[in-house]
């Protein structure tokens, strides 16, 4: 295979299966504000939770063909269940690209817990994955820390239907965070992107469960500072220039949820809509702000 040569005015492409990415979006923005990004939400074949590594790892490495198709330098794989189940192929099918992950930021919550007791909140995917198992193991073995797995099933449907706030979200929260601080966690860790759009709302179902502070580990600005080391070690990072960074969303699903969420999440005004050809045949839309 051609080897990749990335040029310093390439974009990133970040993918999740549907808004959570937006949650890293956001410090990739922050971090390299000269950048030209590409989302791709895949909120139609969304939850990926629900899904088995192998289809996983076919549908990843069709979405990062779309992506390197429209000239990107670096993939980010915005989701911790894809990260767990199919980054590895990702990595293989292009080596010289620099691709970064999304893990559950373990061992920054065990320097952070004081009880020695953490709550993991993740998908079924990822508390099951043979590398997070693996990392769980040898971070309690070095620390002596505690991890409490707790798998959200229904949260992310309701974070991409925008209910970030509602009385149904805030009954699954509750139904999944106060067993983990009924059981001495003081630090939990949001193990998919989605989780932290919801925030507010686990530190309001956190506050009416205890009065012990409890701290979140969102991992967020860790893969944006990632990417950047990653860029400078590349010679690709893009220098400020008078033409202004882009950004550019793709969805396999509604254009118009994405534009609420663009808005809503990021305080980007609705963009434009180009249909383009998605990684399986389905149209996707192309977002130009």
């Amino acid at each position: 295979m051609t080897p990749h040569l990335p040029s310093s005015s390439a974009p990133v492409g970040i993918f999740d299966s549907g808004v959570g990415g937006l949650s890293v979006l956001r410090h990739i923005r922050a971090q390299l504000p000269h950048e030209h990004l590409m989302y791709f939400a895949d909120s139609a074949f969304a939850p990926y939770g629900a899904k088995t590594e192998q289809v996983l790892a076919e549908r990843v490495l069709a979405i990062g063909g779309f992506l390197v198709e429209r000239g990107a330098k670096a993939i980010v794989v915005a989701c911790n269940t894809a990260t767990i189940a199919a980054i590895a192929v990702l990595r293989e099918r292009y080596p010289s690209m620099p691709i970064v992950g999304v893990e559950p930021g373990l061992k920054p919550a065990a320097a952070a817990s004081r009880s020695r007791t953490v709550g993991v909140l993740a998908t079924e995917v990822t508390l099951s994955g043979k590398k997070f198992l693996l990392l769980r193991d040898q971070i309690s073995e070095a620390t002596g820390a505690r991890f409490l797995l707790q798998a959200c099933h229904g949260l992310v449907d309701q974070i991409e239907l925008g209910e970030l706030d509602s009385s149904a979200t805030t009954a699954l929260l509750r139904t999944y965070v106060e067993p983990l601080l009924a059981e001495g966690a003081d630090t939990l860790v949001l193990g998919c992107t989605h989780y932290p759009l919801v925030r507010a709302s686990i530190e309001r179902v956190i506050a009416a469960a205890t009065d012990t502070p409890v701290t979140l580990i969102d991992t967020g600005d860790a893969v944006a500072r990632q990417l950047t080391r990653l860029l400078a070690a590349n010679a690709s990072l893009r220098a400020a220039s008078t033409i202004p960074a882009r950004l550019d969303g793709y969805t396999s699903a509604s254009a118009t949820a994405l534009s609420a969420a663009f808005a809503s999440l990021l305080g980007i005004d609705p963009p434009t809509h180009e249909a383009v050809s998605g990684p399986d045949g389905r149209m996707l839309i192309r977002q130009n702000n």
